[in-house]
């Protein structure tokens, strides 16, 4: 099972559109307050929060799952799960996406204030690094070009050019590097964000 770049795209498309609700959360928010209060009762109530907190805890430990079995090669302690790398990629990329819509769900779309909006944003970043960065990857693997050039300013005739496993690697360090600091990140902030929403129940 392999993403291409079409469907990479269409991964993207869904992520903008779970995305969309935390821009417009002011406006709805206000209105499922005021017109709906037991609604939004409901979907601030500790039940709820609980219910889709730990099912979004249970995505984010598949995910570091997924990652262990992508990385545990060259560890010590082998993990042998069935599968190829690729299938494992796959796997990671779209239960990522569908972490997404789970964060999506526990919040309501509310972004939250002081340390949850960080975290929220974190989150973000999390997401972003790593689609942008596949969809980029992808896309230069999968065009028929050869290289990538540009003309410098030294001269017309001056092209700098970059192939494409030299462009892959330079972009996948970029990308892969920022992708780890997010989710280390995330993960301190994910124990914080547990801590405190038992401390002050």
């Amino acid at each position: 099972m392999k993403l291409n770049f079409a469907k990479l795209i269409v991964l993207t498309l869904i992520t903008a559109v779970l995305l969309l609700p935390f821009v417009f959360s002011p406006q709805y928010i206000d209105i499922l307050r005021e017109d709906y209060f037991d609604i939004h009762a409901l979907l601030q109530g500790e039940i709820y929060k609980q219910i889709t907190g730990y099912i979004s805890l249970l995505f984010v430990v598949i995910e570091m799952a997924f990652t262990a079995r992508k990385r545990g090669r060259g560890w010590p302690i082998k993990i042998t799960l069935p599968g190829s790398m690729m299938l494992w990629r796959t796997l990671h990329i779209i239960l990522g996406v569908a972490v997404l819509a789970s964060t999506l769900v526990h919040t309501v779309g509310v972004q939250g204030l002081n340390y949850n909006a960080i975290f929220l944003w974190v989150f973000f970043g999390v997401t972003l690094s790593a689609l942008i960065g596949i969809v980029a990857e992808t896309g230069i693997l999968e065009s028929p070009r050869r290289y990538f050039g540009w003309q410098t300013a030294d001269g017309p005739d001056a092209i700098a050019t970059l192939y494409k496993g030299p462009l892959i690697r330079n972009l996948r360090s970029l990308w892969l590097a920022t992708h780890i600091i997010l989710v280390s990140i995330f993960l301190v902030m994910l124990v914080g964000h547990i801590f405190l929403a038992y401390y002050f129940r």
